[in-house]
């Protein structure tokens, strides 16, 4: 028999209600006092079945992966998680087995990243299952990176690979087969569980002039960037870090440049620096263990370019990804 709302949430969510202000979901409303020095950065992303997971993904992986978009936006600002609201629409074929392991992945994601439900809402839908999530992290005052800031000369970073993500679900999908099983599992892993990239977020603060996380695809996002500093995001394909299995994927003529460079989900970060900090840029990637790679500069005109090895551009025909 399933449960109803208030023994749902007494359940499920009240035990990852850890912080003092979250008063154990037992209020309307939580709170939370920044420390002194510090400003407050906040953010929301939902995630709705069928557009930004399958139905047949795992719950615990749909869980870690809503939470960790958001603490992803986080880690594009600098900021450090606190805490997170929650909202969840639940339809009423949807099994407790389902709802208990969605709980489960917060548990786990909660105790990795250091952070603590809030409060939220549940309702009733009649379908798809859909969820909303606004995290809420903290950087020094007036110490958050923007998207806005890039300048003439800097040079532009990417953490990670790119297009893993947008491969995994296609594999998921059917679209690609891989010919090692090792890389079908890394591809889908990365779909399902990306990882923020916090640590390379707090430490590039002080040294990036403009930052955003990977959501909509490479090229769309680094066009964001572009458009709010005026000036041409100036990309070397041959410079844009992939995967192994994203390499023997476009090697088998499976898949395209362009579809990696525009797929999205892969949630690692593109910011802009000078080109002195440098050495303290490899140096934080070297501690956080994540490759950090140049990929280009910014130079004037506008938009993004993207250049072979010749110096001759490519065009990309697809958009990165768009909700309408």
């Amino acid at each position: 028999m399933a449960l109803g709302e208030f023994a749902r949430i007494k359940t499920y969510f009240a035990p990852l209600a850890t912080a003092p202000g979250a008063m154990g979901l037992t209020d309307d409303a939580a709170f939370l006092q920044p420390r002194a020095g510090y400003d407050l950065v906040l953010t929301q992303d939902a995630m709705v079945e069928g557009v930004h997971f399958l139905a047949e993904d795992p719950a615990k992986d749909v869980a870690r992966k809503l939470l960790r978009v958001n603490l992803s936006d986080l880690a594009a600002k600098g900021a450090a998680p606190l805490g997170y609201l929650l909202t969840c629409a639940w339809t009423a074929k949807t099994p407790e087995k389902w709802i208990a392991g969605f709980a489960e992945g917060l548990k786990a994601d909660q105790e990795r990243f250091g952070l603590s439900l809030l409060g939220g809402d549940t309702v009733a839908t009649p379908g798809p299952l859909s969820f909303s999530l606004t995290a809420i992290g903290e950087v020094p005052e007036g110490g958050m990176i923007s998207r806005r800031g890039a300048k003439m000369g800097d040079w532009v970073f990417v953490t990670g690979t790119i297009g893993d993500a947008a491969l995994g679900l296609d594999v998921l999908q059917g679209k690609v087969t891989p010919e090692l099983a090792q890389d079908r599992d890394a591809l889908i892993e990365r779909f399902r569980r990306p990882v923020p990239r916090l640590e390379i977020g707090v430490g590039i603060r002080d040294l990036a002039s403009a930052a955003l996380d990977i959501s909509d695809g490479l090229m769309g996002d680094a066009g964001h960037l572009a458009e709010l500093a005026g000036c041409c995001l100036r990309l070397q394909a041959d410079e844009i870090p992939l995967s192994d299995p994203a390499r023997r994927c476009l090697s088998q003529g499976q898949v395209k440049l362009e579809r990696l460079l525009t797929g999205g989900d892969d949630y690692e970060l593109v910011f802009t620096a000078a080109p002195q900090v440098i050495a303290g840029i490899t140096e934080i990637g070297a501690a956080a263990g994540v490759e950090i790679t140049r990929i280009g500069e910014v130079v004037a005109g506008s938009g993004v370019e993207l250049l072979d090895c010749d110096q001759k551009i490519i065009n990309i025909k697809s958009k990165s990804y768009q909700h309408f």
